[in-house]
């Protein structure tokens, strides 16, 4: 008899759906920063969840396939369109999400090996800066992806690097990448994390 491998999803629907419930709950208005924490929680929830599969893989836990696998079902679920809340809360849930693509394409670049270890990671971003200029929205992505990477694989983003960046999608990604940052160099326990079983 053939026995069946199990791989229990570390983020779930209902996970994803009780954000959502909380964040249409809190009456979020945009001049209220207080309120603003539990995006911020949102996404750093997501965030650990994909650090637990890097973890998995980089222990040999878990294959590059089903590595690439548990991501993209991360993905599918976060990045869908949530139904109109308000103004303000679906701008914010926007913004979560396009913070989250930068994520997502940081750790698919560093499975796939995708990148090249690098010590200083400002010309990648001056590299995105110029491509969204030339509206070069693949490129963009790449180069933030690689920024990922790289700091998945131990490297460094200083904080004046993240200065001065124009508003976009930039911006925005690099947001995401940053949440990953501050989750490396917070509590790791995640490391050693079993994959969340909904509860």
């Amino acid at each position: 008899m053939q026995v069946q491998k199990i791989i229990i999803p570390f983020y779930t629907q209902e996970r994803w759906q009780n954000w959502i419930i909380q964040v249409k709950e809190s009456g979020f208005k945009i001049d209220d920063q207080q309120k603003g924490a539990i995006f911020v929680n949102m996404e750093d929830d997501v965030v650990l969840a994909c650090l637990k599969i890097i973890a998995k893989f980089d222990k040999n836990l878990i294959t590059k396939e089903d590595a690439l696998g548990q991501i993209t079902a991360i993905k599918e679920i976060v990045l869908k369109q949530v139904e109109p809340i308000s103004e303000d809360i679906d701008m914010m849930i926007e913004s979560t999400q396009l913070s989250l693509m930068g994520v997502f394409a940081s750790c698919e670049c560093y499975i796939e090996k995708a990148f090249e270890k690098t010590k200083s990671l400002k010309p990648l971003i001056k590299k995105a800066i110029e491509a969204e200029k030339e509206e070069n929205m693949g490129a963009v992505l790449g180069n933030i992806a690689e920024i990922g990477a790289n700091i998945l694989a131990g490297g460094k983003i200083k904080d004046k690097d993240l200065e001065d960046i124009p508003d976009g999608l930039v911006a925005e990604w690099l947001d995401g990448v940053d949440s990953l940052r501050a989750a490396m160099i917070g509590d790791t326990s995640y490391r050693d994390d079993e994959p969340d079983e909904g509860n």
